[in-house]
């Protein structure tokens, strides 16, 4: 790859079908046109991320060194990135990222506060079943004798 070489999305979703497919991850296009075939998980997961930022697909699956390895060596180009393009998907450098790795909690907030919310639900209902139990054991003793 020539270290100077820089596509815009526009130009990378040009390139979306079998016979030409670039994919962006991290921020870099690749040119995964002669991969199409050998991809393990088939043709249709590299054709429905075709032209496109596919660094969340990418990494939502745990791809192995030896998949990172190959990415790299069809490494076509740096993204350059212009006002009107999608976010990065899933950039450690990104500003949510850094508030989430600070914080604890992800940028949109909810996971933690769902977890929470949750854990202090299974003991509120934990809670209520004994002391209903607890009744129910006192009603049955006091009409016992």
């Amino acid at each position: 790859m020539s270290e100077t070489q820089e596509m815009t999305f526009s130009d990378v979703a040009e390139h979306n079908s079998k016979k030409d497919l670039f994919i962006v991850v991290h921020d870099k296009v690749y040119d995964a046109t002669a991969f199409v075939d050998e991809h393990p998980g088939g043709e249709e997961v590299l054709l429905d991320v075709g032209g496109q930022d596919a660094t969340e697909a990418f990494e939502d699956v745990g791809h192995s060194d030896e998949a990172r390895q190959i990415l790299e060596g069809m490494e076509k180009a740096k993204l350059k990135r212009v006002p009107g393009d999608p976010e990065p998907h899933d950039d450690p450098s990104s500003s949510a990222a850094s508030k989430a790795d600070s914080s604890g909690t992800s940028p949109s907030g909810g996971d933690s506060s769902m977890g929470l919310a949750f854990y202090a639900l299974v003991l509120l209902g934990g809670g209520l079943a004994f002391g209903a139990y607890k009744y129910l054991q006192a009603k049955s003793a006091s009409e016992s004798k």
